[in-house]
This record gives C-alpha cells, sequence and structure tokens, in this order.
C-alpha cells in the first residue's frame, strides 16, 4: 500500500521525512506515486540527492482544510526523476490547483487536473522543451476537465479550477498557470510573484481602470478571469525563470497568499530555514488570520543547478 493509500485510509497527517532518490524508489515503489494529495491535512516532504553537478533540491508540500471550510478543494502533487538520467531529460514536476469555489465539485476539477498534469509529464519525450510540456498537458488537462463536466451530469456542469505548474531542469524553470494560483521566487531575503493573478481586479489594475488598493478592496478582487474547465482552449500563461542555488519556489493557493504577505514569506522561508517548519508555520499564520479558505503551499529549495547553454535547441554544459 502507497504512501498516499495509507494517508486517504486513516485521514491523518503523515511527519515529514527527508529520503534519498534510491529510498523513495524503494519505498513508494514508483517515483512521484505519492504525490497527488487533498486530504484534510497533508503533509510530504523529501531531500533529493543527486550528483554534485546536477539539478538538485529539497521541497515540502502542505495542504490543509482551514477553519471555515468543510472539506477541501485544493490538490497537489509532484513528479520526481526515478534515475540520475532523468534528472537531464526530464526533471522535476510540482503542481498545485484550487478547485473553483462556488462552482460544483471543484475539488473533482482540481484532481482531475493534477492527476492529468501527473500522467503526462512522466510520458513526455526525453528532452523535450519544459514550455511546450506544460503548454500541452495544461491543455490536455482543461479537456479533461471539460469532459468530465459534459458526461457528469448536472451535478458537474461547470466544474473548474485555477492551476500553477512548475517544471525544472539544468538551472531552469518554466511556470505555467490559469486563475490565480501563484508561484513566488525567494531570492536574497525577497519574494518575487513571478505569476499574475487571473482576476478581474487584475485586469482592471493592469488596464489602468482601478489603483492596486482599490483592486484588492474591490468586490471584483477573487473573480477569476480565467479557469480550467469553463472553456474548450485554456488560456495558457508560460514563463522561464533561470534559477540559482539557494533559490526557493513557493507555490500557493489564494488561501495562503490571501492572508500572508509576500515579506512574510520571504522571512519564513529565509536561507538555512527548515523547509516542513516553514510551510508548517505559513499555514498556521493563515489559519491565524481567519483559515477563510483551504490552505496549501509546496515549497523547493534549490540546492545546486548545473549550468546549460542552448545552442540550436540543443543544451550544452556551461563551465
Amino acid at each position: 500500500m502507497s504512501i498516499s493509500q495509507l494517508a486517504r485510509k486513516f485521514g491523518q497527517a503523515l511527519l515529514p521525512v527527508r529520503i534519498s532518490v534510491s529510498e523513495v524508489i524503494e519505498m513508494i515503489g514508483e517515483p512521484g506515486s505519492g504525490a497527488p494529495r487533498n486530504a484534510s491535512t497533508w503533509v510530504a516532504s523529501a531531500k533529493r540527492a543527486a550528483s554534485a553537478d546536477m539539478l538538485d533540491l529539497e521541497f515540502v508540500e502542505r495542504t490543509d482544510v482551514g477553519r471555515v471550510r468543510d472539506h477541501n478543494e485544493d490538490y497537489l502533487g509532484n513528479v520526481a526523476p526515478a534515475t540520475p538520467a532523468q534528472v537531464r531529460t526530464h526533471g522535476w514536476l510540482f503542481v498545485l490547483a484550487d478547485g473553483v469555489g462556488g462552482h460544483e465539485q471543484g475539488e473533482v476539477a482540481s484532481r482531475l487536473a493534477v492527476e492529468s498534469m501527473i500522467a503526462g509529464f512522466r510520458g513526455a519525450k526525453d528532452g523535450e522543451s519544459h514550455s511546450a510540456v506544460l503548454q500541452r498537458l495544461v491543455q490536455q488537462a482543461n479537456t479533461s476537465i471539460v469532459e468530465a463536466g459534459m458526461t457528469g451530469g448536472r451535478a458537474a456542469a461547470g466544474m473548474a479550477t485555477t492551476i500553477v505548474a512548475c517544471a525544472l531542469r539544468y538551472d531552469r524553470v518554466a511556470v505555467a498557470h490559469v486563475g490565480d494560483s501563484r508561484c513566488y521566487l525567494i531570492r536574497g531575503g525577497k519574494a518575487t510573484q513571478i505569476t499574475r493573478d487571473h482576476t478581474v481586479a487584475s485586469e482592471q489594475v493592469r488596464m489602468g481602470l482601478v489603483s492596486a488598493q482599490e483592486a484588492a478592496e474591490g468586490e471584483t478582487s477573487h473573480i477569476l478571469s480565467r479557469s480550467l474547465g469553463t472553456e474548450l482552449v485554456a488560456n495558457i500563461e508560460i514563463n522561464d525563470h533561470q534559477i540559482f542555488a539557494g533559490d526557493v519556489l513557493l507555490l500557493c493557493s489564494d488561501g495562503l497568499h490571501g492572508a500572508v504577505e509576500a515579506s512574510e514569506m520571504a522571512a519564513v522561508c529565509g536561507p538555512g530555514t527548515d523547509l516542513p517548519l516553514a510551510a508548517e508555520k505559513l499555514v498556521a499564520l493563515a489559519n491565524d488570520r481567519g483559515g477563510g479558505d483551504n490552505i496549501s503551499v509546496q515549497l523547493v529549495r534549490i540546492r545546486s543547478v548545473e549550468r546549460m547553454g542552448m545552442y540550436r535547441g540543443r543544451p550544452y554544459k556551461l563551465y
């Protein structure tokens, strides 16, 4: 029985552990198979061991139902390379989805999105561009949700979710998102939001119709302008960033970023911070401030990178 099956069977949080790639394979049997989570409270973490000249990282993921909701519509998961060779051919995937509140079966939509992404990433071609992979996989996830809504009867009509996904390889991270689930890059004591919210209020700010403060206080602050499952073709935003040793990527749902400021995230996830403890602190902060929504976070700390350049679409090592 896998870790995820045990967690769902007993409905309990599993304490964070740190384990190497070989230990993960031995314990779980398949990389990433213990990844998707949406129990009311779930904690998972791992430290990946790799060669010093390869991309290496440690991560933790945490989801909590909050103080108000009676069930969790967030879902999250990851895919880790099975072998050192796959560190270069595939890399890592981290994905988080937040079922849209007020729509039927938001928890179904978020689970479909994450599971579709995980399955697709495992089947990606060796060395395929992460931006291209994410574009294809997010669209496939959208199609899965649309089809489920069309065939699931009245209860499933209109199901939707946000999504944010990060794919890491060499010294780059590709980030894809739809909706208002966010990704922050924490570097040098500062947390920078590297996604932009797809909400009506954010669009109004970008067009200069309202100020940021007016948008935050307005009634449209949580109305999504994009989501998965609402259109046949998803409007996906993808960007790419260089990463360095010591960087921390923070993926989260609005249950966290709606309650915790970016400066607080940076302070909690500072250099040398224990990642499982940092995740616990962030969730506790959100709950202390009302816990009005489900709270999910993934923290990914870069331990080392493999510096690479590109020539005619092919990577080459930089020294």
